[in-house]
Order: C-alpha cells, then sequence, then structure tokens
C-alpha cells in the first residue's frame, strides 16, 4: 500500500503546480531508517504566493504559499484519525528530527534562493481527530514536535475527485483514471462527494 499511497500524494501536489522528488524507491524495514530516507517525498513549487499563509490543517487553497516541503506519509488506512497516544509514541515524527530536517535542507541546498529560506514539515494522514479536546491536543502535540501542517488523504481525495472531469481518458494516471470511472458510473457525486450513495427508498 505504501507505493500506492505515496503515487496518490505525488499526484495530488503535481496536479496543484509542485514539482515532486521521491526520496526513495524502496521500503526500509528490518532497521531504523538513515536521515535521508526519513522523508517520503521533496516538493517544490516554481512560483508559490507569498500572500498566502497556510493553515495547519492544509487544503488546496494554502498550497499556494508552501514554496518547499518534506512530506511523509502515513497511510495507516485502518484508522480514521490519529489520535494524541499515537503521537506521543513518536513513529509518526521522526521526519522532524534535526538529522532528517537537514538532510531534506541538503538535498533543496542549489534551490533555496529561488524558493525561499522556509522548508515546510507536512504530514500526511488519515484524519485528525474531530472531538475538539483530542483534536486540539493533537494539533498542539504535532505542532510541539515540529510538525507544520497536516494534509489528510480525505481532502486529497476530495480535490482530486473535484478536479477530474468525466469526458476526458487520463490513460498516464491510474489514480485519476479510477477517480474518472467512479464519476462515469455515478459511483460518486462531485458535489456531495458521496462514496456510493443510497438509493432513494420507494
Amino acid at each position: 500500500m505504501a507505493g500506492f499511497d505515496d503515487n496518490l500524494v505525488r499526484e495530488y501536489f503535481e496536479l496543484n503546480g509542485f514539482f515532486v522528488r521521491q526520496s526513495r524507491k524502496y521500503a526500509v524495514q528490518s532497521r531504523r531508517k538513515r536521515a535521508d530516507e526519513e522523508s517520503d517525498l521533496l516538493v517544490i513549487h516554481p512560483s508559490p504566493n507569498r500572500e498566502i499563509k497556510p493553515a495547519f490543517q492544509l487544503f488546496a487553497a494554502d498550497l499556494g504559499g508552501i514554496s518547499r516541503a518534506v512530506v511523509a506519509i502515513k497511510g495507516w488506512h485502518t484508522v480514521k484519525a490519529v489520535t494524541p497516544a499515537m503521537i506521543r509514541k513518536g513513529d509518526l515524527l521522526e521526519f522532524v528530527r534535526k538529522e532528517a530536517v537537514e538532510s531534506a535542507q541538503d538535498a533543496f541546498a542549489d534551490l533555496a534562493e529561488n524558493a525561499g529560506p522556509d522548508l515546510a514539515k507536512i504530514l500526511v494522514l488519515p484524519g485528525i481527530p474531530t472531538q475538539e479536546a483530542q483534536r486540539n491536543e493533537s494539533i498542539a502535540l504535532l505542532r510541539e514536535h515540529g510538525v507544520d501542517h497536516v494534509l489528510t488523504f480525505r481532502t486529497i481525495l476530495e480535490s482530486m475527485i473535484q478536479r477530474v472531469e468525466s469526458n476526458q481518458s487520463y490513460a498516464k494516471s491510474d489514480n485519476l483514471q479510477l477517480l474518472r470511472l467512479l464519476r462515469v458510473y455515478d459511483m460518486v457525486k462531485s458535489s456531495q462527494l458521496e462514496l456510493f450513495p443510497t438509493p432513494p427508498t420507494r
């Protein structure tokens, strides 16, 4: 699933005007990741809008305000939201440790002058809690550990569904072609973004 999640996030950033570099093509399993292996994607916007001040939870409208970022992808689709207890375990936060950030900055060294000095640290995850107390605690913990922004898979999918056209063939993108077919066969409604809506009762 890691490859699917990475490709989905990569395509989302590309659709929003970013150049994307995947840090590695292999999965690290039997040892701790090196600093240069912590991030999943490095993204850079060729013409960021300095007027936009991105919120902590990102949506498509916020992305134009980001010049460059290191992105960690946690496709834990067995949960709907990452709780404070999960954050405290630390598995989400390796990409913001000092060595990992320095490694990402080195990767951007030749582009930093054009891209601006700020390196955003973006965590892509299933979601953050909707209950206010847990939500606030989760955000506080993530910020405390150095995460600048979160981006949810729901936001990514909603945005991509809105952008696909039913009458276009996305032969070069399996992700967009799948979303297009869901639209074509009325399995997803773009206005409400409801997947597999329940048919009305008679």
